[in-house]
């Protein structure tokens, strides 16, 4: 079998050995659809996916994607800040996705910043179920800077060990800054 290295197809497949189908998860950061559509799939057609995004093109896209895929039903889109997620979502979760970062192919002006990135995480923490499981693929350098990467590594490293498990992968001999996969699991 041929493995794809990309951060995205990493967490993937990570992420595939915590989803089940009827499960519920959220793609705090929409994009493209590329997680959102991820989710649907492992949920199947009993699970639901909130998908956030701040950009109206986002959220369009993604609609689009999904319902190219035939599930219409499996997904909630919401036109919000990530922070924003304990307002929308009422359920236990067993997993969450953060892509932080620009929308590929977008205004790279509009970005993900520290403040609401550290909220977001700190609200999506409070959902997840125990041995729920939340991934974190941060770009950082020319584009995006390296305040967010750092300030969130800082908040990641303060959380109580005995209830989360925090792994920080990084491509190390790669160069130009590349991004960082990152899990939390819920312990307790």
């Amino acid at each position: 079998m041929k493995y794809s290295y990309r951060i995205t197809d990493y967490c993937h497949r990570f992420l595939e050995q915590y989803i089940e189908p009827g499960d519920i998860c959220v793609d705090a950061t929409a994009g493209n659809g590329n997680d959102t559509e991820f989710l649907c799939r492992l949920c199947g057609e009993d699970g639901m996916v909130y998908a956030f995004d701040i950009q109206e093109e986002a959220i369009l896209g993604t609609k689009e994607r999904l319902e190219k895929c035939g599930y219409e039903n499996r997904f909630c889109l919401i036109h919000d800040g990530h922070e924003k997620m304990g307002e929308y979502v009422k359920e236990s979760v067993s997993a969450i996705v953060f892509n932080f970062g620009y929308l590929p192919g977008a205004d790279h002006a509009v970005a993900t910043k520290p403040d609401t990135s550290i909220r977001a995480v700190g609200e999506g923490l409070k959902l997840l179920k125990k041995d729920g499981i939340m991934s974190l693929c941060i770009y950082s350098g020319k584009d995006t800077g390296y305040e967010e990467r750092d300030a969130l590594l800082s908040y990641l490293e303060s959380l109580d060990p005995k209830r989360w498990l925090v792994i920080v992968n990084q491509y190390f001999n790669r160069k130009n800054d590349p991004p960082l996969p990152v899990f939390i699991i819920r312990l307790k």
